[in-house]
């Protein structure tokens, strides 16, 4: 089992940026793909960007190429994500998941098992 605890969310002036931390306990971290997503105020969770189990490959939406950059520490139990360029409408809630994928198809919500609580992101204008 492994449990998740996001942090580094806050309130941010648009143009900003923040850097989230995903700090994961279990001794089998390192075997998961680790994805982040954002759930805007009366919307769906959505996918972000994700990391393969190795750290070796990356996948990330068109909509935040060039300003989300995710990466793990594996002997941390700690994943990453920086994001860039922030605008209002990336206000919502942060979060980070863990999935065993035996193909790398990482955007899919239901292939997550173990989810953290979410970090707050608020973008002024």
């Amino acid at each position: 089992q492994v449990q998740l605890v996001e942090s580094g969310g806050g309130l941010v002036q648009a143009g900003g940026s923040l850097r989230f931390t995903c700090a994961a306990s279990g001794r089998t971290f390192r075997s998961y793909s680790m994805g982040w997503f954002r759930q805007a105020p009366g919307k769906e969770r959505e996918f972000d960007c994700a990391i393969n189990w190795g750290g070796s490959r990356t996948f990330s939406v068109d909509s935040v190429k060039g300003r989300f950059t995710i990466s793990r520490d594996n002997a941390m139990n700690t994943v990453y994500q920086q994001i860039n360029s922030l605008q209002p409408d990336a206000t919502a809630i942060y979060f980070c998941a863990a999935a065993v994928l035996r193909r790398w198809n990482p955007s899919r919500l239901r292939d997550y098992e173990y989810w953290g609580q979410g970090t707050q992101v608020t973008v002024s204008s």
